[in-house]
């Protein structure tokens, strides 16, 4: 369960939050009821960081990934999970 928080509140409420994020639950941050942060368990954090997209690597464009772009792109990502 996600939980949201005002900044203000987040901030008064940060070591409650943090012992939150430890038992792995996540808090979404607002300002003026616009969601700008999370804080999150650092394992979630850990397991997003790890996939990178593949097109600054390799390039873009027409052409470059094969005439099958798609197989092209799953076979890079199985290489990479390895």
């Amino acid at each position: 369960m996600t939980v949201r928080k005002g900044a203000e509140e987040a901030r008064n409420r940060l070591p409650e939050l943090l012992e939150a994020a430890e038992k792995g639950r996540a808090t979404i941050i607002t300002k003026r009821g616009r969601p700008v942060a999370v804080l999150a368990p650092i394992a979630v954090y850990g397991a997003g960081a790890r996939q990178r997209a593949l097109t600054p690597v390799v390039g873009s464009g027409p052409g470059l990934w094969g005439a099958d772009s798609a197989r092209r792109l799953r076979k890079l990502r199985d290489e990479w999970s390895r």
